[in-house]
């Protein structure tokens, strides 16, 4: 009976069930499309982090800043003057580390035996500064009328020969890279994790002293490397076994070797300038933080969260926008859509006095009065859902279609955070002056299945919360009320 009178009242009254359907619909679509819009941003985001702080890593902890590096870590290049043949090509590299700073390797032990560290490994970044060509000797040139005879100048008397040098000079070009040392043992953390091998293979775990190299796909690109190349680098040579391809952004580093090796290059041996750690439950990372912070000295603890607070660009004012503006708009669209319910559903119920109190005066009691009003209004919330999740969707993949570029860059905040290791163009790790790194992210609008369920659940409140105020005005209906109006 229930739903015989159910499915009877909502074809007769279907104008009006379409009304608060619909708004309902839009206030859902719209609470859809923000909160996909919002997911889109994280994920821009992340991507952007990602390309620094590399997969599964959830701080760096670094050298705590200091004073600059002293004029004795600045490149310095000497080159043979004595020698006499013209032809031959002066060539010398300087191997610096990002930031002049580097902590010991132990350190990395004891970060990893702090509370709350699942693992930790640590890298060395370089940055590798080569200056090679050559230098062509000038011609001496005697000026017409000089000599070394007396008869040919004034005053006589022998003296040197007047003329000048012509031609000569240096020709030499300099190569900057990076080079990131990284612990072949544990593959699961660090840079590295953030590119993909797209050709060849990544270094094995026997490999930690190994004279072997993994190059970023962009710069062996540029220097036309490819896998079974050969790459020199401070006089040693090094065979590309892999071609490593960013996955979103810049890769954090050029070339990729052994951390001995690293070591051995720099002359830091046993030192790091970049520890990757890894939580037992992200959730527990400012607590883990302040971990490390208080039980080893001397050193700088940055977090994702802290990187997303240096993001800034269109990307960070788009998320600002669809988080804060994008928010309230959706509540106050659903507060209206909800109130609209309700009165409209209330003023069906004034419109039906004559019919529920024929039914009261039938035998009907008021609950099973309030309980057909409360159904009526939860389909109609139902079917406004279904619609507003039509729209939602439909919002949702637009944005997607469109997919606006957004820019973001991350450089130092106030605090002075910067990219870990540095990277490409790169200057240090955190705590020290680095150039900001701008990026380019495509804003897609993600739709999930919590998403989906939480219009489903202001679908049918709204029908609550519509049926809510009909059935208080029915249950408040006497069967007299229906005498009156009966003409």
């Amino acid at each position: 009976m229930f739903f015989t009178y159910l499915r009877r009242e909502l074809r007769r009254r279907r104008k009006a069930a379409l009304v608060v359907a619909s708004g309902l619909a839009l206030g859902i679509a719209l609470v859809i499309v923000v909160n996909s819009v919002s997911s889109g941003m994280g994920k821009a985001q992340d991507k952007v982090l990602q390309s620094l702080y590399g997969l599964g890593t959830d701080m760096t902890v670094t050298k705590a800043a200091t004073a600059s590096a002293s004029s004795s870590q600045q490149p310095r290049f000497q080159f043979d003057a004595n020698n006499n043949d013209d032809s031959k090509t002066q060539s010398s590299d300087r191997v610096m580390v990002q930031g002049f700073t580097t902590l010991a390797s132990t350190t990395v032990t004891k970060v990893a035996g702090q509370k709350g560290v699942s693992d930790a490994v640590g890298g060395l970044s370089l940055n590798v500064v080569k200056v090679d060509g050559q230098f062509t000797r000038g011609q001496f040139q005697q000026n017409q009328g000089s000599g070394t005879g007396g008869g040919n100048r004034q005053g006589g008397g022998t003296g040197a020969p007047q003329g000048e040098v012509t031609g000569g000079g240096a020709n030499f070009n300099i190569n900057a890279y990076t080079v990131y040392g990284t612990d072949v043992t544990k593959p699961a953390l660090g840079p590295l994790t953030s590119s993909k091998i797209t050709s060849g293979r990544t270094f094995t775990t026997s490999e930690t002293n190994s004279k072997v190299v993994v190059a970023d796909s962009a710069y062996a690109k540029e220097k036309k490397l490819k896998v079974g190349s050969t790459v020199t680098i401070k006089s040693v040579k090094y065979k590309v076994i892999g071609i490593a391809t960013a996955t979103s952004g810049d890769a954090a580093a050029n070339l990729y070797i052994p951390l001995t090796q690293a070591q051995t290059l720099s002359g830091d041996k046993n030192k790091v300038t970049t520890i990757y750690v890894k939580a037992t439950d992200s959730k527990q990372i400012s607590a883990v933080k302040k971990t490390i912070t208080s039980n080893v000295s001397g050193t700088t603890v940055t977090t994702s969260a802290d990187l997303a607070d240096t993001v800034s660009g269109s990307l960070s004012t788009a998320s600002s926008l669809a988080t804060s503006v994008g928010k309230w708009l959706s509540i106050a669209v659903l507060i209206a859509a909800f109130l609209v319910a309700g009165l409209l559903t209330s003023s069906a119920v004034s419109r039906r006095v004559r019919e529920f109190g024929t039914l009261k005066a039938l035998g009907w009691k008021s609950g099973r009065v309030t309980r057909q009003v409360v159904g009526e209004a939860i389909v109609n919330g139902l079917v406004g859902g279904a619609l507003g999740i039509a729209l939602g969707l439909a919002g949702a993949y637009v944005v997607t279609a469109i997919s606006p570029t957004l820019s973001a860059s991350l450089g130092n905040s106030a605090g002075g955070a910067a990219r870990p290791g540095g990277g490409p163009g790169g200057g240090g790790g955190f705590g020290r002056q680095a150039a900001a790194k701008t990026l380019d992210v495509a804003l897609t609008a993600p739709v999930n299945a919590t998403t989906i369920g939480l219009a489903v659940g202001l679908a049918v409140a709204g029908g609550l919360i519509a049926g809510a105020f009909g059935g208080w005005r029915a249950s408040r209906l006497r069967p007299a009320d229906a005498l009156r109006r009966v003409e």
